[in-house]
């Protein structure tokens, strides 16, 4: 027994103390943290350089792959506005991926509504059915719609493009604004029918004024993925008159001669500024919607 009791403190002056495995853990810690910092800032690298060299290139009279410290000028810009195609390439854009975002907007603004309040057979099939859509790759339906266009008489033409990526974004869109309606009371709209208003009447009147944070969230995303988009208007547009900027800034990097740096860099710099000023005037609409989708789950 004697032997037994004086060998238990000597055991246990070999123990580590609780310092010691604390201050392991802090530093297990701080080193996770360092390597988390690394891959961000590795990461952060790949996306702000790329952008700061368009944005420095496009103000630098000798602009070319290797940038240097650059004169300053607007001349690039003042090019732009006076080559009689660059500005036309710009409005296709606002034409085609504004007409698009209004089109899928109306569409989803009653058929969200209609999901959302009516419950019919096969419902709940119908809405995975429309997000399976959304799901399948562009470029697994690009040649049968690029066929029926021409069946329809509306290849080549802004009016069969928006339909098109009307038609891509929908699906997406469509749920959002189901979602943004699940989350206002139906009591509001019971209170309005007593009051003599059709059903019509209190969406109009009350369901639809109260889901323009939801609107203004679909706003962005369809008009920010349409404006994106390349694949499609390169195959259902053949005149170069109508091509979107992303299509002509494709061809003014890929022509024979020598490329202009500094009028293609000020185009990517407009080809920017729509959906920048977008986002931060739908940036409060977005955050509501978010929030509203998060209480309602």
């Amino acid at each position: 027994m004697v032997t037994e009791s004086r060998a238990r403190p000597a055991a246990a002056a070999h123990r580590p103390g609780r310092g010691t495995g604390l201050r392991g853990a802090m530093a297990r810690a701080a080193l996770r943290r360092t390597g988390i910092y690394f891959v961000i800032g590795l990461l952060s690298v790949f996306c702000v350089v790329p952008f700061a060299w368009v944005v420095l290139a496009s103000v630098d009279k000798t602009a070319g792959l290797y940038l240097e410290l650059p004169s300053l000028t607007i001349e690039n810009f003042r090019r732009f506005f006076s080559d009689p195609t660059t500005p036309r390439l710009l409005f296709n854009s606002l034409l085609i991926s504004g007409g698009a975002t209004l089109l899928a907007l109306v569409l989803a603004l009653f058929g969200g509504y209609a999901l959302s309040r009516f419950k019919f057979f096969g419902r709940r099939t119908l809405m995975f059915t429309i997000l399976l859509v959304r799901v399948v790759p562009a470029t697994a339906t690009i040649v049968p719609l690029y066929i029926m266009m021409i069946r329809l008489h509306l290849n080549n033409s802004y009016t069969g493009l928006i339909l098109v990526e009307a038609a891509y974004q929908l699906p997406l869109v469509l749920w959002l604004m189901k979602g943004f309606f699940d989350s206002i009371p139906v009591e509001l709209e019971e209170a309005s029918w007593i009051d003599g208003c059709s059903r019509l009447g209190g969406a109009v009147r009350i369901v639809f004024p109260l889901s323009r944070p939801g609107l203004g969230a679909a706003a962005l995303f369809t008009f920010i993925n349409v404006w994106g988009d390349f694949l499609t208007p390169l195959v259902l547009l053949q005149s170069a008159e109508k091509y979107p900027i992303s299509i002509g800034m494709f061809r003014a990097f890929s022509a024979h001669n020598q490329v202009d740096w500094g009028l293609l860099t000020a185009t990517a710099v407009l080809y920017m500024v729509p959906t920048v000023l977008l986002y931060l005037f739908a940036r409060r609409y977005l955050l509501k919607a978010t929030f509203t989708g998060a209480l309602k789950g």
